[in-house]
């Protein structure tokens, strides 16, 4: 981390303890990424071959919602020297001076415990061992162990957010079958060419944080060729799943339209240099930001479609 980062974040605004309102600690959640965590748990729950009972089922997302905003907390709680120099997060509780490091740190850790027990009573020991483990990875192996030393940091440390469709499912199963794997690998596969394509319109916010990300270690041309191949696998990986437990023709058709869109952004962006990316305001790496948000919501509720359609999960809420 550069001297720049530690300089800064020490001049960022104490906050006083009692100050922070409800919005602020509940900005710690990161409820933008919980959005996502919910969705692909809920699928996972729902398209799971067990009929849930609703009560059991809101509280398993709720309680995997809990354990999704008790990572973010303490990743804020780890990042609060960075988050105060990048544009992008300098607003956020702890370098705005609204919450301090040590309450942010002891809501984190509150929650997290909180979240792992109650899903355990309210389903099963797997469900909940894969929940600590995801908060673990999350806080530990991606937020302190990873990002700040790897370029690798969010191929290696997306595992953290492709968790949650197989939390759904132990909790309707409890088991770990090839169905959940599948829905793991769709989002584990994403997250590198979505990541990447905000870093590249990003990439000062990283730069002056000392975070080593692709686009700082490698350089953008270097970026765009690992947005293309992975976009490629991840194509591959999207469409082959059809034909498993979790396709079908709806899926199917989700899968072409939106790989085929993806992939025409992923040749655009290997394309171009930064002269001309810069020339028109990153407008295709925007795009292909914007479109990889509904890609993974796209492909999640073919998913669920095909899961209702085979009369499994849903069933089991009427």
């Amino acid at each position: 981390m550069s001297d720049a980062s530690v300089n800064t974040a020490s001049q960022a605004p104490a906050a006083q303890t009692g100050d922070a309102g409800f919005g602020d600690f509940f900005a710690l959640l990161k409820p933008r990424v919980m959005t996502l965590v919910v969705f692909t748990a809920l699928v996972g729950l729902l398209a799971a071959p067990v009929a849930v009972h609703p009560v059991v089922g809101l509280a398993a997302i709720l309680f995997i919602a809990v354990g999704g905003g008790a990572a973010g907390a303490l990743n804020m709680w780890w990042e609060s020297d960075i988050d105060a120099v990048m544009k992008r997060t300098a607003k956020r509780p702890i370098p705005a001076g609204n919450v301090s490091r040590d309450e942010a740190f002891g809501f984190g850790m509150t929650l997290a415990v909180f979240s792992v027990v109650m899903l355990w009573l309210a389903t099963n020991a797997l469900a909940a061992a894969i929940l600590a483990f995801t908060i673990f990875f999350y806080v530990v192996i991606y937020t302190i162990g990873l990002k700040r030393w790897t370029p690798q940091n969010i191929v290696i440390g997306g595992a953290a957010g492709a968790f949650p469709p197989m939390i759904g499912w132990a909790a309707a199963t409890g088991t770990v079958s090839i169905e959940s794997v599948l829905m793991f690998a769709l989002i584990f596969m994403w997250t590198p060419p979505h990541f990447w394509a905000l870093a590249l319109f990003m990439r000062g916010d990283y730069d002056t944080a000392g975070v080593p990300m692709l686009t700082v270690t490698h350089g953008r041309k270097s970026t765009r060729l690992h947005i293309l191949v992975y976009t490629v696998l991840l194509a591959i990986m999207a469409i082959g799943a059809a034909f498993t437990g979790i396709g079908g023709p709806v899926y199917l058709g989700v899968a072409l339209v939106f790989n085929a869109l993806f992939l025409r952004d992923a040749v655009a962006i290997w394309r171009r240099d930064e002269d001309q990316a810069e020339a028109d305001n990153y407008r295709v790496e925007k795009r292909a930001f914007r479109l990889s948000l509904w890609y993974l919501f796209a492909h999640f509720t073919a998913i669920l479609a095909e899961a209702a359609l085979s009369g499994f999960g849903l069933g089991g809420w009427a």
